[in-house]
């Protein structure tokens, strides 16, 4: 079954998809239209956000190209609407959801977020968003259900990293339920006050700000609840480097490197050097998920 579209679309995302169709987070003619009304969150953090150079220009989005730079310089040819996602399995509604119909009712807001890279690197990104739980509660889910399991969009026409075989399309990842109805998980639809640039997920993408960013899985287009834990894409391609958690443990390297310290993109080459923090920094908020967890185990 397909949803309808809501009869009053709400003013942010309206004013998000007027700027979607305009291409590639560009502003529209009125730059005063593009801007994105969000509250303040009482979540973000007092550091300094990356630019937004920095943040869309620095990516990793595979379905676009393995380089750093493949994305901003690709993914300006994806077509982002219409946008609907498909939310199955252990709910109470089911179906295939348009982008209106997914944040409607959804209140918006502004979480300045650390953004931890496996690869060592990383930045601070004011995104737009609003709380995953909201949703879930929104569609019903069901007793059994104890993951959320995500896929991202797979169109080789206008993503051309998909013609390499090293990943098996399509993209997957996936979050414990509690993980997922936990309030600094969020989708976000744009970040610094504009609807979001295709090269860093657009329309929407998860964001899991205490997890390695390759958790955060952009461009989503289907939502599962299931009963036991899905398949992960890095998962799949090297599990011995990649687990399932993917919590930000300074105490746990990645086989080939260290994963004690991050390099902050924007301070320089030699620049911007800092230790990581556990769980990104956000330990308070999330360390009694894993309360019992040998998380050397559960990578």
């Amino acid at each position: 079954m397909r949803l309808t579209w809501s009869d009053v679309t709400p003013k942010p995302l309206w004013l998000t998809r007027r700027q979607l169709m305009a291409g590639g987070g560009a502003l529209l003619a009125t730059p005063a239209l593009a801007k994105i009304e969000a509250a303040k969150s009482p979540y973000s953090t007092d550091e300094a956000p990356n630019s937004f150079e920095d943040i869309t220009t620095y990516n990793n989005f595979y379905e676009f190209g393995t380089g750093k730079g493949d994305p901003a310089e690709y993914a300006g040819a994806l077509t982002v609407d219409p946008w609907s996602i498909v939310i199955d399995g252990m709910v109470d509604r089911p179906g295939t959801y348009d982008l209106a119909d997914v944040v409607k009712g959804q209140p918006l807001e502004e979480r300045i977020y650390r953004f931890r890279c496996v690869e060592a690197w990383s930045m601070v990104i004011p995104w737009i968003g609003f709380q995953l739980s909201g949703l879930l509660d929104r569609v019903g889910v069901q007793p059994g259900a104890k993951f959320v399991a995500f896929e991202t969009l797979v169109r080789p026409e206008e993503m051309p990293g998909v013609a390499s075989p090293f990943i098996d399309w399509p993209y997957r990842e996936g979050l414990r339920l509690d993980e997922a109805m936990h309030p600094l998980t969020i989708l976000a639809t744009g970040l610094y006050g504009e609807a979001m640039p295709r090269q860093n997920g657009a329309p929407i993408r998860l964001v899991v700000p205490w997890k390695y960013g390759f958790k955060s899985i952009k461009s989503i287009v289907r939502i599962s609840l299931v009963d036991t834990m899905p398949p992960t894409t890095w998962n799949m391609l090297q599990p011995s480097e990649y687990g399932f958690y993917s919590n930000v443990n300074p105490k746990v390297d990645h086989p080939r490197w260290s994963q004690a310290s991050e390099r902050r993109i924007g301070a320089g080459l030699f620049g911007g050097r800092q230790d990581t923090l556990m769980f990104n920094g956000y330990e308070a908020e999330v360390a009694s998920l894993y309360a019992g967890q040998d998380l050397a185990a559960d990578f």
